[in-house]
C-alpha cells in the first residue's frame, strides 16, 4: 500500500466516522426537541381548553369539541357584573402588591445585612431564620388566626398579607446574591461618604436586580393564588381573594364550570403581566451585571 493509498484510506475512516457522530447527534437532537413539544403541549393545551370553555354557553360545557362552536361573552359579563368578582380581584391584586413591595424591600435588606455586616450571633440568627422554612404553613395557621383576632386584623388587607410580608427563602436568596457583590465598591462608595443605606440602594440593589426580580415574579404568583390563609382570616364576601370567591363557584348542588373557567382565564391576566414585566428586568439584569465572587 502507497503512501497515498493509506491517507485515502484515513480520510475515509474519518469521513464515516463524523458521519456517524452527527447522526447520532441529530437523533438526540429529535428526541430532545419531542420531549421539549409533549412538555410544551401539556402546559399549553389545559390553558387553551380553560379560554375555551369560558368561551362556551353553559349547555356546551360537557360536549366533547374542544372548542366552542358558538363562542359568547355572556360568562364574562355574568362574572364581572353579576358577582363579587370585581371586590375578589382587586382584593387580590391589592394583597399581592403588599406582600411583593414588602419581601422585595425587607428580604433585600436582611440579606445585605447579613452578607456585608458583622456583628455578634449572626450566623446563629441566620440558621434560625433558615430553620423556619421547615415549619408547615399548616401548623402557623393557628396563631396566626390567634394573632389576627387579638389585634382585629380579620376581614382587612394587612390580616390576609402579613404572614408573607417577609419570607426566609427570601432572606437566603437575597444572601447569597449580595455575597457576590464586590466589597472593593462598598469601600470605596464609604470612603467617599455616602451613608450605609444610600450603598445599599445606590450599588448593592442595582447589581442584584435579576435576583430581586425573581424574589418578585415568585412572591406575588404565592401571593395571588394563595387559598388557604385568606380562606381562614375572611369571613365577608367583599373581603375575599380571588381564589376564595372563586370557590363560590362550585357547590353540593353542582359546579358552574363556565364562570370558574371564566374567572381563571380573567385571574391569568396579572400573573402574565408580571412575569412578563419582570422578565426583561431579568435579561438586562444578566446581560448588563458581570458580578465575580
Amino acid at each position: 500500500m502507497t503512501v497515498a493509498d493509506g491517507e485515502l484510506t484515513r480520510k475515509i475512516f474519518v469521513a464515516r466516522r463524523e458521519t456517524g457522530r452527527g447522526w447520532g447527534e441529530l437523533i438526540l437532537q429529535g428526541i430532545s426537541y419531542f420531549f421539549l413539544t409533549f412538555g410544551g403541549l401539556s402546559m399549553v393545551v389545559p390553558f387553551l381548553w380553560m379560554v375555551g370553555t369560558s368561551l362556551k354557553p353553559a349547555g356546551e360545557i360537557y360536549q366533547t369539541s374542544f372548542f366552542p362552536s358558538s363562542p359568547t361573552l355572556a360568562n364574562y359579563q355574568e362574572v364581572i357584573f353579576r358577582t363579587e368578582f370585581p371586590h375578589w380581584y382587586l382584593n387580590s391584586l391589592i394583597v399581592a402588591i403588599i406582600s411583593t413591595t414588602s419581601v422585595a424591600f425587607f428580604d433585600t435588606l436582611a440579606g445585605y445585612t447579613f452578607a456585608k455586616f458583622d456583628f455578634p450571633l449572626k450566623n446563629l440568627m441566620f440558621l434560625l431564620i433558615l430553620s423556619t422554612l421547615m415549619v408547615p404553613t399548616e401548623m402557623l395557621i393557628i396563631p396566626w388566626y390567634i394573632m389576627s383576632v387579638k389585634f382585629n386584623w380579620v376581614d382587612t388587607y394587612w390580616g390576609i398579607a402579613f404572614p408573607g410580608v417577609i419570607t426566609a427563602s427570601g432572606v437566603f436568596l437575597m444572601r447569597q446574591f449580595m455575597t457576590g457583590v464586590p466589597n472593593e465598591l462598598i469601600d470605596a462608595a464609604r470612603i467617599d461618604g455616602l451613608w450605609e443605606f444610600g450603598i445599599f440602594y445606590r450599588i448593592a440593589v442595582p447589581l442584584v436586580k435579576p435576583a430581586i426580580a425573581a424574589l418578585c415574579i415568585f412572591n406575588f404568583l404565592g401571593n395571588w393564588n394563595a387559598f388557604i390563609w385568606p380562606l381562614i382570616v375572611t369571613s365577608k364576601r367583599l373581603t375575599m381573594t380571588l381564589p376564595v370567591g372563586l370557590s363560590f363557584f362550585s357547590g353540593e348542588a353542582g359546579s358552574d364550570w363556565h364562570l370558574i373557567m371564566t374567572g381563571a382565564t380573567l385571574s391569568v391576566i396579572p400573573l402574565m403581566t408580571v412575569v412578563i414585566i419582570f422578565q426583561r428586568q431579568i435579561i438586562q439584569g444578566i446581560a448588563l451585571t458581570g458580578l465575580k465572587a
